[in-house]
């Protein structure tokens, strides 16, 4: 029995190493720097992207957190097409107002748990745990 799976593996094994030996093609020609950098939808996104810095209310909120909008418009045209239509898609995906939205939410659950673990008293529909 161990003598026919031995053959069995041999069997197998002699034309995968045949095979290993073959060597592989490739084809090549040569790109521009432009052809590679930048496609006509990454074209478009980086537009839409840069558009959105460009608002005012952006440009208030990026000069809160310490970035200026123009070298934040700089890094957009230095993204590569895959991570600026990421960041288009965020930016369309996001509703006006979520950031308060988000704030309100996040408050929100905040006094939820206090109110549950019997720090606050700002629910009457919980009930501490204490």
């Amino acid at each position: 029995m161990l003598k026919s799976f031995y053959r069995l593996v041999a069997a197998a094994l002699i034309p995968c190493m045949l095979l290993a030996g073959v060597p592989m093609t490739a084809q090549a020609a040569i790109v521009s720097t432009e052809q590679a950098l930048v496609t006509p939808a990454g074209h478009a996104d980086r537009e839409r992207v840069s558009g959105f810095l460009a608002r005012e209310d952006v440009q208030t909120a990026l000069q809160a957190q310490g970035v200026d909008a123009q070298s934040a418009i700089e890094r957009v045209q230095a993204m590569s097409d895959a991570e600026v239509a990421q960041l288009a898609d965020r930016v369309d995906q996001a509703p006006a107002g979520a950031g308060v939205l988000g704030i309100l939410f996040t408050v929100f659950v905040i006094l939820l748990v206090t109110d549950i673990l019997g720090l606050t008293t700002v629910f009457p529909f919980t009930r501490s745990i204490r």
